[in-house]
C-alpha cells in the first residue's frame, strides 16, 4: 500500500534479491526526500521558535524522518489518490462496496467518493492485518 510505503512501514521484504535490492533503494530515494523537505521546513520557518518546534517534532537521529513522512501523508493522502485515479474511467469502482462516508456509501465513479475522500478506512489498520 502506498501510505505504508510513505511512511516506511512496508512489511513486504520482496521475493529476491532485486526485489530487496529496489526496495532498499525506494526507501534511500524516501528517506533524501523527507530529509530535504525536512530541511526546507527548518530553514523557512516564520521564527526561530517555529524552527525549534519542527526539530524537536521531526529530527530523528537515523535520518528516516518518520514523524515527517506520517504527517505529510495525512496532509496528502486525498492529493495522491486524485492523482492516481485521474485517468480512471467514470465508470470505475473501489474493490468494496461501502468504502466511503466510514464504511456508509459506495464510490462514486473514478473509484472516488461523493466527498472527494480517499475511499478506504484501512489506512491505520497495520499491513497484517488487511
Amino acid at each position: 500500500d502506498i501510505g505504508d510505503i510513505v511512511r516506511g512501514r512496508d512489511l513486504f521484504i520482496g521475493y529476491n534479491e532485486k526485489d530487496r535490492n529496489e526496495k532498499k533503494q525506494l526507501q534511500d530515494s524516501l528517506k533524501n526526500i523527507f530529509g530535504n523537505i525536512y530541511n526546507e521546513l527548518t530553514r523557512t520557518a516564520t521564527s526561530e521558535k517555529k524552527s525549534a518546534e519542527a526539530k524537536d517534532r521531526y529530527n530523528d537521529n537515523d535520518k528516516n524522518f518518520f514523524k515527517l513522512r506520517e504527517d505529510w501523508w495525512a496532509l496528502n493522502r486525498q492529493d495522491v489518490w486524485k492523482a492516481l485515479t485521474c485517468k480512471a474511467p467514470q465508470d470505475a469502482n473501489y474493490f468494496r462496496q461501502t468504502v466511503c462516508s466510514e464504511g456508509t456509501t459506495s464510490t462514486q465513479g473514478k473509484c472516488r467518493c461523493i466527498n472527494f475522500s480517499v475511499p478506504t478506512y484501512f489506512d491505520y489498520v497495520p499491513q497484517y492485518l488487511r
